[in-house]
This record gives structure tokens, C-alpha cells and sequence, in this order.
């Protein structure tokens, strides 16, 4: 199992572990679990690379939706899960990776 799979194993374990403990005090735990963000930092790897752009189509290739998350999505997410629309969300973890996790399917050519 790749180390990225298994952080968010855990970290979804913990999730639910502490959505149980708390769940009787009417709090409620999730947690967001992102795919690859266009976000300075990965600007920053991919500049680095001999070809950026090249290296950039690439990494949105591997991407199901054929793109990065973008960091508006991510933070869309937080919002929802704090919201009172979700109040009855508990113990999830809402993967916001383009379907990256869950699809499992090849590249984009």
C-alpha cells in the first residue's frame, strides 16, 4: 500500500474513532481528504522540472478529471462539512481528488 494511501487510512481511522467518542455530545467529526491541489507549492515543484508545462499536463493526465483540484474545491468542502446542511454528516471522509482514490482507472492520453 503506497505511504499516501496509508496516511489517509489512518487519518480516516481516527476520524471515525473520534466521530464515535463524540457523536453523543452532538460533535461531529469528518475530515477532507484532498488529491493533488494546483496550489503555489506544486507551482513551485513543477517549475523545477525541465519542461513545467509538460510536466504539468502530465500530472492532470493521471487525474480522472483530467485536471488538479483546485484549492477553491477543497476549502468549498471544509464549508460544507461545517455547515448545518451537513449536520447529520459524521465520520466521513470527503475525498475531493477528482475521483483519483475511488476510480481507479488509467491515464488520460
Amino acid at each position: 500500500m503506497p505511504c499516501t494511501r496509508r496516511r489517509r487510512s489512518a487519518v480516516h481511522a481516527l476520524t471515525l474513532a473520534t466521530a464515535a467518542d463524540l457523536v453523543g455530545d452532538g460533535i461531529r467529526v469528518n475530515c477532507v481528504a484532498p488529491g493533488t491541489v494546483d496550489t503555489p507549492w506544486v507551482a513551485r515543484l513543477l517549475a523545477a522540472a525541465a519542461d513545467p508545462e509538460a510536466e504539468k499536463r502530465q500530472l492532470a493526465a493521471r487525474q480522472p478529471t483530467g485536471r488538479l483540484v483546485t484549492a477553491a474545491e477543497v476549502a468549498a468542502a471544509v464549508v460544507y462539512l461545517a455547515s448545518p446542511v451537513a449536520g447529520a454528516v459524521t465520520g466521513t471522509a470527503l475525498a475531493v481528488d477528482g475521483g483519483l482514490g475511488g476510480l481507479r482507472l488509467p491515464a488520460r492520453r
